[in-house]
């Protein structure tokens, strides 16, 4: 496992677009999300343990945050072919153990994390309602323990935004495995 950190797209660049099928049968595109206050892409996968650690965490920031307009979207561009535990029938299984309440995507051409140039699982993007980013950057400060994080990095953020306030710190690159280009 190589650990990776998210590159920092520049604030202010236009969310690239998608068009992608979700585990739920539909598909999605950074339209679908037009009634959204805030919106947070996060590239992931299945089997990167970075990944994995954020999911039950993830969940829940959906949970508390769609009543105030942000609604997430997960992206999966890992190369299939070599990790098979990323391939879209186990991101439907994924997507129903964990009760993912938000559409998780498959990126199969990868052109999607090329186009957000992300780096790792996961890969945090938060775009206004501009669809401009405000935010690429960790979580938390603890990936491995979430019962000893001592800031949420996203969450402030998202606070912040919310309250139409800038981010009181500098984002933190977030990190996890490397994206498994094809």
């Amino acid at each position: 496992m190589a650990l990776q950190y998210s590159k920092g797209m520049a604030v202010g660049t236009p969310a690239p677009d998608f068009s992608l099928p979700g585990v739920d049968g539909s598909d999605w595109s950074v339209q679908s999300f037009a009634d959204a206050q805030l919106l947070v892409v996060v590239f992931t996968c299945n089997h990167c343990p970075y990944a994995i650690a954020c999911e039950d965490r993830l969940v829940q920031l959906q949970a508390d945050y769609l009543d105030r307009g942000v609604r997430l979207v997960a992206i999966n561009p890992n190369d299939a072919e070599r990790y098979p535990g990323d391939d879209f029938e186990h991101m439907k299984v994924r997507a129903q153990e964990k009760s993912f309440n938000f559409p998780y995507l498959r990126d199969e051409t990868q052109s999607v994390a090329r186009a957000y140039d992300a780096a790792c699982t996961p890969d945090i993007f938060v775009f206004d309602a501009d669809r401009r980013l405000v935010y690429n950057g960790r979580l938390d400060d603890n990936w491995q323990q979430p019962e000893q994080v001592t800031r949420h990095d996203l969450r402030e953020m998202l606070d912040a935004a919310l309250a139409g306030n800038a981010l009181s710190f500098d984002p933190v690159p977030s990190m996890g495995c490397s994206i498994k280009w094809k």
